[in-house]
């Protein structure tokens, strides 16, 4: 055996405890009862698992959770502990043959096909196709739709968030806390990455999907700390010579330096959210992210700042080479904002931004450069400017060009409408960290996948309805995908599996399922096939993709997709399809199960 097909069995075999065979709605257990007592042990069955409507007003969705359906597939098993269990729960009429045969079930005789997963999909078009026993395939269901359900919906919420952002800005994945339990927290995670997520503050999630972990601290760290006298040692270990530096002295050095370039008196800042930053700085000196509004509190007037420290305009010298300078003659800070048209000046620039600058400033004497900062509330668009403006001066002053490139994380209720809303104002945010409207979904709380069957013994089965939206396409079907002139995908195709394969270059007519006047030609430049096989004879035969490749493989199927289909307002709708033998078969099935009426 391949050391690779080693590993695949040895990740499959990481299943979440929680994802067992009874994991499912009652009626699954007391259908198969039914079946089992009817004589349909051997009846076999074709389901197909898809979506009716795409999520979040939008025109697409990502498909996710095939690697933990295979697993399922992979460990479907009742204990003896399950077996007792049901034995209490059911009606003591249940013939005790039947929980023989419950104990004897495996999913060998299972064949499951799907698209590929991190691909985008879209209504109808089936994500899974599950063939085998009738029994042991119902008994799927509710399992296979918590699978993909919220994985779906939560790669696609990732993905739209992905899109809004643009690719320049980093998203992290804070939303632990807020996140339906913990295993929704876990699936939140894994999808949010998967949907483009750079990575998450879930550590649990990071050791067991290889996640990138980030974080910075909490304004609990910065409370805790009251004045410098709360700091343990002053000192640092320099990154390069390795001899101890007089760390705090520098700090309070580069403070008084920072505090004339700003126009800022020391005297506003809090010395306890320093001694908190020096603190952490010294903790983690090459990885220095701090929150700076913890005492975001008060509104000042600029003109009154201005009339106290006045418009200092030249450069500043004969302070202590710690901090740099190289005397450059530039405009105070103050006089930026008011060119700006900005009217106050948050505190955060006055306590925050003053003690982190300091001790940013500090950490690159002792040979180390701070990451950058957080801001979690108020005006995250004018803030992540003024902080911007602070680094960008600073860095002028002191001739230290890094300073001008330090990172800017926002967080605070983040949503895509923030986000578009910061891109029109003109933020200066390098990273957003998103948490409650992500890892719930706030806009939309659930896909509504739905798992049909579609054939039995060979025979096809439709569902009908008054509402043509429920009703099913049936029979075993093949989709595929046809590609326009310009490379973008065109539209989905489904047609019966007897059906030949539709040709790049032949002309293939299209319908609408269900309305006879929508048709159309169309000659694909390029077809792509959209199920594989990846169960089959009780073993995996398509092992999944590794997370990271599932997640690129996300933004390779965005990108085959036409900007008015995936833009945030009014997208366009993609076209689903079926061949004109569906469409008659759909049509014929239909009016031979439909009842015929009599009028009185």
């Amino acid at each position: 055996m391949s050391s690779d097909r080693k590993n695949n069995i040895r990740e499959m075999a990481r299943q979440n405890g929680i994802v067992q065979p009874l994991l499912t709605d009652l009626y699954q257990i007391t259908m198969a009862y039914a079946y089992w007592k009817s004589g349909k042990v051997n009846d076999t069955a074709v389901f197909d698992l898809f979506f009716r409507t795409n999520p979040f007003q939008g025109e697409f969705t990502i498909f996710a959770g095939l690697e933990e359906c295979l697993k399922f597939l992979e460990n479907f098993h009742y204990s003896d502990s399950d077996i007792e269990y049901l034995k209490q729960t059911l009606p003591a009429t249940i013939e005790y043959e039947f929980y023989d045969y419950l104990k004897d079930l495996t999913c060998k005789d299972i064949k499951l096909s799907a698209i590929e997963e991190g691909s985008v999909v879209f209504p109808r078009v089936p994500l899974l196709r599950v063939e085998g026993p009738l029994i042991i395939a119902q008994l799927l269901e509710t399992t296979l739709l918590t699978l993909v359900n919220f994985a779906s919906l939560m790669a696609t919420n990732a993905a739209r968030y992905r899109m809004v952002a643009g690719k320049h800005v980093s998203l992290l994945e804070f939303g632990l806390r807020r996140a339906q339990g913990p295993d929704g927290g876990l699936s939140a995670s894994k999808y949010a990455y998967v949907g483009g997520f750079d990575g998450t503050s879930n550590v649990l999630a990071g050791k067991m999907f290889n996640i990138p972990v980030k974080g910075t601290h909490a304004h609990s760290f910065v409370t805790s700390f009251s004045t410098l006298g709360d700091i343990h040692s002053g000192t640092l270990r320099h990154a390069d010579t390795e001899t101890q530096c007089d760390f705090l002295k520098m700090v309070l050095e580069c403070r008084k330096r920072v505090s004339e370039i700003l126009d800022v008196s020391p005297e506003e800042a809090s010395d306890g959210e320093l001694a908190a930053l020096v603190s952490y700085a010294q903790a983690f000196p090459a990885g220095f992210l701090a929150l700076v509004d913890t005492y975001d509190v008060k509104r000042y007037n600029i003109q009154g700042l201005a009339s106290r420290h006045g418009q200092r305009t030249n450069g500043h010298s004969g302070y202590n080479s710690n901090c740099g300078s190289n005397g450059h003659s530039i405009r105070s800070l103050s006089a930026i904002r008011s060119a700006r048209g900005y009217s106050t000046f948050e505190r955060t620039l006055r306590s925050g931004l003053l003690n982190f600058c300091a001790v940013a400033i500090a950490l690159n004497t002792c040979g180390y450069r701070a990451v950058g900062i957080r801001i979690d509330s108020g005006d995250l668009a004018y803030l992540s400017v003024l902080a911007r403006e602070t680094f960008n001066q600073v860095a002028k002053e002191l001739d230290l060009p890094w300073f001008a490139k330090l990172t800017i994380v926002a967080s605070n209720d983040i949503n895509e409408e923030t986000i578009l809303s910061l891109h029109e104002q003109g933020h200066s945010i390098d990273c957003f960290g998103i948490g409650t409207h992500l890892v719930t979904c706030q806009r939309q709380p659930a896909l509504g996948c739905v798992y049909k069957l579609v054939e039995i013994n060979g025979q096809p089965r439709i569902k009908l309805s008054q509402d043509v939206g429920k009703v099913t396409i049936p029979g075993h079907k093949e989709a595929y995908r046809l590609f326009g002139a310009d490379g973008h995908a065109l539209i989905d195709l489904l047609q019966r599996s007897t059906e030949p394969a539709p040709e790049v270059g032949q002309k293939v007519l299209c319908r609408h399922p269900f309305q006879e006047s929508k048709r159309a030609y169309v000659i694909p430049s390029k077809v792509e096939h959209l199920y594989k096989v990846y169960w089959n004879a009780g073993k995996i035969c398509t092992f999944p993709k590794p997370l990271v490749e599932v997640r690129e493989r996300v933004q390779t199927s965005l990108r085959t997709l036409r900007q008015d289909i995936k833009r945030n307002l009014n997208p366009t709708p993609y076209k689903v399809a079926v061949s004109d033998n569906l469409y008659n078969f759909i049509h014929d099935l239909w009016l031979q199960n439909a009842p015929i009426g009599e009028l009185f």
